[in-house]
């Protein structure tokens, strides 16, 4: 008779040391738990988790407690319906096509040349403490039109929402932290709010203020409530991903060598990370109604956690998924930041994350730049770092030993980029 391991705790020491033998386990003979610790049904093939993601049974009623308490409001991902698809219009613009390509790259790529600039003459660097975990905020921050005196007061309520967000624990004093966070968030935005309506320039949240579709406009606590998912969803991600796909390349020279050779190779590189590694490692959903999956049936108003760097290594989906391919036919970059995409990292279907050309645009400007500004990059210590973290993942630290070039000034590979994004 075949004994089964234990099913492991997502809440123990191990588990946030390194999840994804767990998350085999998981797979293999327990494809749907009910984890005590967390009160949730947890999901690892990716069968369930993109069903989860795709199929309107699976609803997010969920964040009305998980996330709608930091956030000061309702956010687009608790919408369905009409009231979705309308608010999903209002925003969406600017995070594709023309609006990112003409207004947003170039403050993409003035704060990732601006912040390469503090450190271009160092021996070495914390890259994830000088550039990924500042680049994306600074980036929210400036395409809101915001005071750039304010990028550390963002930066301090950006880390208390996604603690928040990422409480498994229910820690009080976290909970407290990011309730506090999203009325100071509120605070501050409320009168730039009525002052960019009375007065709207070219920035983005005035055109938050301005929009309007099918005679609907957004209101003062929806602009809040946003401008916290953006500062959250977007940060979080492109922070992580950033540290990840060197920490992932670094570890793998020929790949490294591959992507600064080729730099068309680095959108391969940030979906092979999201695959490989996702920064988000889980997100919740809320069945309306009893559904059978893998494994078992969840009751009707369960918790679901949707285990996503379980889902994105699932052997029945994926040839060699614990391996990181940068060259692997899945996911493919041309749909990997889409809908469609072939990893479930950004989320699928409706709820597919709307930022996620913008996270693409930030990744290619600022890995393209840091590779232009310092050609023999090296881990400092000569070892990868781990990861840390279980809701999200990533280095705490990745401390670089730098080559020092040009700075990448006169190489074209930031106007490289242009025709690429045009297309998107």
């Amino acid at each position: 008779m075949t004994t089964l391991p234990p099913p492991p705790d997502i809440l123990s020491p191990e588990f946030a040391a390194d999840p994804y033998p767990a998350y085999g386990v998981l797979r293999e003979h327990y494809p749907l738990f009910h984890d005590k610790g967390t009160g949730s049904y947890l999901l690892s093939r990716y069968e369930d988790v993109q069903r989860a993601f795709r199929e309107p049974v699976f609803t997010t009623d969920n964040y009305a407690w998980q996330i709608e308490p930091a956030h000061g409001g309702r956010t687009l991902p608790q919408m369905n319906g009409r009231e979705h698809a309308v608010r999903r219009a209002l925003v969406a613009p600017a995070f594709r096509g023309r609006e990112l390509q003409e207004t947003f790259l170039p403050v993409i790529e003035r704060n990732a040349r601006e912040l390469i600039d503090t450190f271009r003459d160092a021996e070495e660097t914390d890259l994830v403490a000088r550039f990924a975990t500042c680049f994306p905020i600074n980036v929210i921050v400036d395409m809101l039109g915001l005071d750039r005196a304010d990028h550390d007061r963002f930066h301090g309520w950006y880390t208390a929402v996604v603690a928040f967000i990422a409480n498994l624990a229910q820690d009080p004093g976290v909970a407290a932290a990011g309730r506090r966070a999203g009325e100071e968030l509120a605070g501050y935005l409320l009168p730039v709010i009525r002052e960019r309506r009375a007065a709207p320039g070219v920035d983005l949240l005035s055109r938050l203020c301005t929009a309007e579709v099918d005679g609907v406009r957004m209101t003062d606590q929806d602009i809040v409530a946003f401008v916290s998912l953006l500062l959250a969803a977007g940060g979080e991600t492109t922070d992580k991903a950033i540290a990840l796909i060197f920490r992932n390349l670094l570890a793998r020279p020929e790949q490294f060598a591959a992507v600064r050779a080729d730099r068309s190779l680095i959108p391969a590189a940030f979906a092979e990370t999201l695959r490989h590694t996702p920064p988000v490692q889980m997100i919740m959903r809320q069945p309306a109604e009893e559904v059978t999956v893998s494994g078992g049936t969840i009751p009707a108003g369960a918790t679901v956690t949707c285990l996503i760097g379980a889902a994105n290594r699932d052997p029945d989906h994926y040839d060699r998924p614990d391996e990181f391919d940068i060259f692997r036919p899945d996911p493919s970059p041309a749909g990997a930041f889409t809908a469609a995409a072939q990893h479930v990292a950004f989320g699928l279907g409706r709820h597919f994350c709307v930022g996620a050309l913008l996270a693409r645009a930030e990744v290619e400007t600022g890995v393209n730049q840091l590779l232009d500004a310092f050609p023999d990059m090296a881990f400092a210590d000569g070892t990868p770092p781990a990861d840390t973290g279980v809701f999200t993942r990533g280095p705490s630290h990745l401390r670089l030993r730098l080559g020092r070039g040009d700075g990448g000034r006169g190489t074209g590979a930031e106007d490289g980029l242009r025709p690429n994004r045009a297309r998107d």
